[in-house]
């Protein structure tokens, strides 16, 4: 190549370069400028209205508590939603509160924990869900064992509870036999000794409504990789409390069986093959040494090599798996496939607004809006971004967590700006709002990124 051409053709090269980077530096400060542009709505708007979330109690409720925000679910204290809007209400008091505000938010937080343990017995049955009009303990089940409850974390909203209030957990220590009663439940009643893993009993009230590996399936056959992580956390919180209630003794037991259970996900719910964790199928023909009649008194059908597993996991990617990125159970190396191979998909997870909650790729993948069940076959939930986000951070997932918090600040924001309120869950690729204007609870836990962002002090969950 003569040395004119070669010129010629390096400052063509330079120039192209020099506009890929002018692009990049441009479309980098468009966002800056559309991200900080959100943030001051998303805070002006929560700032001025949180105290919305709080209701003084009455009637079955018998101390004050957190509410989930909008018409639907007014007047009612929900399980995880108590849990992670309160979260969300302490980065919130961390960011502008008073000390006046924060010390008139403890009854609140408190309460919300209290509330669900002055139901409970020796029996270790805690509700969902607790209505003003109605006592939980008169409209129970006849059996109790064959119903979903309370999901495993009011032991780590008491933890988060009592971290705020410097480890003191004197507050909890008159209902920590109840406290202890509910886990131990969930051990002997929702718990398959085969595989060590935690199972719903049906698909009713388990938070993720419509997740495909439990809606409509027969009972007690999900070991939901969802309710596995949420309870390997709420048994560390309870060593934690126990501790804190100088219990050592009774924490070391919690303490085997989180590591009993971290092993049991390990071993059971992580696919090599696909580099993810999923819920497993428990719905398996009991092995039996029973003579079938119909071949003969003697014959015992497959007694040549019977099946030596337990359960079959289930390949249908939810949002949920990244969970094991959040309780803290995934390897360096788990998590890294998870993160390159699955978080970053856009054929999957990723889009626009955040992580589907259940992979585009997938049949049953639908953007419907209902109400009961609430739609989690892909539409956009403040919880799961948040969720996946905290996951990303704890691995080191850096550039990743800050894509995810910034889709979620201009999807809120977005919607703030447009509608005057958030909503339950959106849509992947556009962000329209499907349902329930006026939603707060843990759309609230935008905040925490926002913190996170700006390098300001966050508050997480325990």
């Amino acid at each position: 190549m003569k040395r004119k051409e070669f010129i010629k053709k390096a400052c063509t090269c330079s120039a192209f370069l020099f506009f890929l980077l002018t692009v990049s530096y441009c479309l980098s400060g468009q966002e800056h400028d559309s991200v900080s542009h959100y943030t001051g709505i998303i805070k002006s708007n929560i700032y001025n209205d949180y105290k919305g979330m709080y209701r003084k109690g009455g009637g079955s409720l018998v101390y004050p508590f957190l509410t989930p925000g909008s018409k639907q679910y007014d007047n009612v204290l929900w399980d995880w939603d108590s849990w992670l809007s309160n979260v969300a209400l302490r980065q919130i008091l961390s960011d502008t509160g008073s000390d006046k505000d924060k010390q008139e938010a403890i009854a609140y937080e408190q309460g919300c924990v209290l509330n669900f343990l002055h139901y409970g017995d020796w029996d270790g049955y805690i509700p969902v869900v607790i209505w003003e009009d109605s006592n939980p303990r008169d409209i129970r089940p006849e059996n109790i064992y064959d119903v979903n409850m309370h999901k495993p974390v009011l032991a780590q909203h008491a933890a988060f509870l009592t971290q705020i209030n410097g480890g003191d957990a004197g507050w909890i220590r008159e209902k920590f036999y109840h406290l202890q009663s509910f886990v131990n439940n969930y051990k002997a009643h929702h718990r398959d000794k085969a595989t060590g893993l935690y199972y719903w009993q049906n698909d009713v009230a388990i938070g993720v409504d419509n997740d495909p590996c439990t809606f409509y399936r027969p009972a007690k056959s999900s070991a939901s990789i969802y309710l596995n992580c949420l309870m390997y956390k709420e048994l560390s919180a309870m060593v934690y409390l126990a501790g804190q209630l100088n219990l050592t003794a009774i924490g070391s037991e919690y303490a085997a069986d989180a590591e009993a259970l971290k092993t049991a996900i390990q071993e059971n719910c992580w696919d090599e093959r696909d580099g993810f964790f999923y819920s497993v199928d428990l719905n398996l023909r009991p092995l039996t040494r029973e003579p079938d009649n119909t071949l003969g008194k003697t014959f015992i059908i497959h007694s040549g090599y019977p099946r030596d597993y337990d359960c079959l996991i289930q390949r249908i990617e939810v949002w949920t798996g990244f969970m094991a990125l959040w309780a803290g159970i995934a390897t360096p190396e788990q998590a890294e496939r998870i993160a390159r191979e699955h978080y970053s998909d856009t054929r999957t997870f990723n889009s626009a607004s955040g992580v589907r909650t259940l992979s585009k790729m997938e049949k049953m993948y639908s953007l419907r809006a209902s109400a009961n069940p609430s739609n989690w076959r892909g539409p956009v939930w403040g919880v799961s971004n948040y969720m996946v986000f905290r996951g990303l951070i704890d691995y080191g997932y850096i550039a990743e967590a800050k894509e995810l918090a910034v889709k979620t600040i201009c999807l809120f924001g977005k919607d703030f700006e447009k509608n005057g309120a958030l909503h339950e869950y959106y849509e992947p690729e556009t962000g329209e709002p499907l349902l329930n204007k006026g939603f707060q609870n843990w759309n609230y836990l935008v905040l925490n990124m926002i913190a996170w962002l700006e390098g300001n002090p966050v508050i997480r969950e325990f």
